[in-house]
């Protein structure tokens, strides 16, 4: 497998889809680039700065639940190509709403040209994204159209907020599934269903991949905090600094809001509310985070949403593409570590 994959621990069936891989990558590039060096040059920004790549990962291996001669045509590959571009133009417009000053370790795409051709530039590459969907057939075009409803519903819910009476965190958690999970579900039945595993096996592992992207997220709220910036590619707490609630200040406002929250989480909200403009503003309110239980809390939710997903694939059967999809799902919280 490539660097930028997981390990999944089944040499055989990583050997048989790092080909697919390798297309899906070179497709990629193809798709991001276009026919002037400055908007080339702003569409290809965050592929070509890397990724995990963990849609089109999942896409290729659910589609080894199917015809082992349609595991790799041309539709999966078209598919997996779609899931991870959809993905990446997303990227573009959560970093004009977050602000956010870098993105996979290098300046955000905002950042260097402004939040007009981000947005753009965004926009451009969904269009691509749903082209290539165009080619995989009604049924497809019906599915990624709704996920990327879900995924501008998410966005939307998460600018918004929760009305009064919500629960903040279950509230947030479902802005997680529509934001993340709703496109790691896509890009799993996307595979199964183009490899002719059957719709039951697709619902399977759709479900498994919503929830695998709630816990992959959440993880990613936990190294948010307590990874360094050169490993996260992200500034610690730039959420925090532009007044967005990552789990684990939820966690501690529901705790302020049940009675049940102690000195340190209390002095936390407190500073939260303060101004976090300064770099020793913010790294003061992140290190406060990393010492708390809070912390903890958090990743042991991150680990429930992983165990869920992995009891979700009950219903396949045993062999390489279930324990692929096992380890590819404790994988994304075993990186807590």
């Amino acid at each position: 497998m490539s660097a930028q994959t997981p390990d999944l621990h089944v040499p055989d069936l990583e050997s048989r889809i790092t080909p697919g891989l390798e297309v899906v990558e070179r497709r990629l590039l193809d798709a991001v680039s276009s026919s002037r060096d400055l908007t080339d040059e702003l569409t290809r920004h965050l592929a070509v700065a890397g990724g995990k790549r963990m849609r089109p990962l999942l896409t290729l291996v659910c589609a080894q639940l199917g015809d082992a001669e349609r595991a790799l045509d041309e539709q999966v590959i078209t598919a997996a190509t779609a899931v991870e571009l959809t993905h990446l133009a997303s990227l573009y417009h959560d970093d004009v709403m977050d602000s956010a000053p870098t993105r996979r370790g290098v300046p955000s795409a905002q950042h260097l040209w402004g939040n007009n051709r981000a947005i753009l530039a965004g926009d451009i590459l969904f269009a691509r994204a749903s082209l290539l969907v165009a080619s995989l057939g009604p049924e497809m075009v019906t599915h990624h159209a709704r996920t990327f409803e879900r995924l501008c519903e998410g966005q939307l819910n998460e600018t918004f907020g929760p009305t009064d009476g919500t629960d903040r965190v279950d509230f947030y958690l479902q802005v997680l599934a529509d934001k993340t999970g709703s496109l790691v579900s896509t890009a799993a039945s996307f595979g199964a269903l183009l490899s002719g595993a059957g719709q039951l096996m697709a619902d399977v592992v759709s479900d498994f991949g919503e929830k695998v992207g709630v816990a992959f997220q959440i993880a990613d709220d936990v190294l948010d905090l307590a990874s360094s910036g050169e490993q996260s590619g992200k500034t610690p707490g730039t959420d925090l600094r532009e007044g967005v609630d990552t789990l684990p200040v939820l966690l501690l406002r529901r705790r302020a809001a049940a009675g049940t929250i102690d000195e340190a989480g209390a002095r936390i909200l407190s500073e939260l509310t303060g101004d976090l403009s300064s770099d020793e503003a913010l790294a003061s309110v992140v290190e406060q985070l990393r010492r708390h239980d809070v912390l903890e809390e958090t990743r042991l939710l991150a680990r429930t949403w992983a165990n869920d997903a992995v009891a979700a694939l009950a219903p396949l059967p045993k062999g390489e593409a279930r324990t692929a999809l096992e380890a590819f799902a404790n994988l994304m919280v075993d990186r807590l570590v």
